[in-house]
């Protein structure tokens, strides 16, 4: 079956000023790229050029000569990333697993869905107002949302269900200030398990939400 893409459409190309949440010193914000160090405003354009072509990021990516991400390093500016969500997210469930320069936070069930809900669960709140600080402050990276079920019920009704959540995910990501161009939310169903569903343990890993943070590159 193939699997259904759903891109979160829209831009954000309006400045203004907002305060960084580490240091509470005001701060100018430019575009949906940002401006850490100083991101040009070819950033912005090539941004919007990616996203009309159905490539979040890509047109960000040529644009942005300079940057945060161009200026430190792919490496590291991951590597700081991944240190404030491994502070910001300890003791809520979440896991955090670096691939590569990717970071994926794998987000079970139990702390984001009630059964057969696409509602957030009331305790996922902070979880992702944390998350949603710490992208805001690292914005030369896409987002990737994926929606996950176990086995029980029909492959649809799973596909859809993990295709809500998904969404639902994404648009509150968009309403805490994350631009909807750099995130795109799919449902994934029951077709990647990653415990056997034959058991309770199993299934319960298998109903997770997935984000996967990446550089923006060409």
């Amino acid at each position: 079956m193939n699997k259904k893409l759903v891109l979160i459409p829209g831009l954000m190309l309006l400045a203004g000023c907002t305060t960084n949440p580490y240091t509470g010193e005001p701060q100018v914000s430019k575009t949906v790229i940002g401006t850490l160090g100083g991101a040009a405003a070819g950033a912005a354009l090539g941004a919007a050029g990616g996203a009309i072509a159905g490539n979040p990021g890509k047109g960000a990516a040529i644009g942005a000569g300079v940057g945060a991400l161009a200026g430190m390093g792919v490496g590291a500016y991951m590597d700081r990333q991944e240190a404030i969500l491994r502070q910001k997210l300890a003791g809520t469930g979440v896991r955090l697993v670096r691939e590569g320069n990717n970071l994926r936070l794998i987000m079970p069930g139990n702390i984001t869905f009630a059964t057969n809900s696409s509602e957030i669960a009331p305790q996922f709140y902070s979880t992702l107002n944390a998350i949603a600080l710490v992208l805001k402050e690292y914005p030369e990276t896409l987002i990737e949302i994926t929606g996950h079920t176990d086995s029980t019920g029909s492959e649809e009704y799973n596909l859809q269900l993990s295709q809500r959540r998904a969404q639902a995910v994404a648009q509150y990501l968009i309403a805490q200030g994350i631009a909807p161009n750099r995130i795109i939310a799919r449902g994934m169903g029951e077709s990647m398990p990653i415990a056997d569903n034959s058991t309770p343990q199993g299934r319960a890993m298998n109903r997770r939400v997935e984000i996967r943070i990446r550089p923006m590159q060409r």
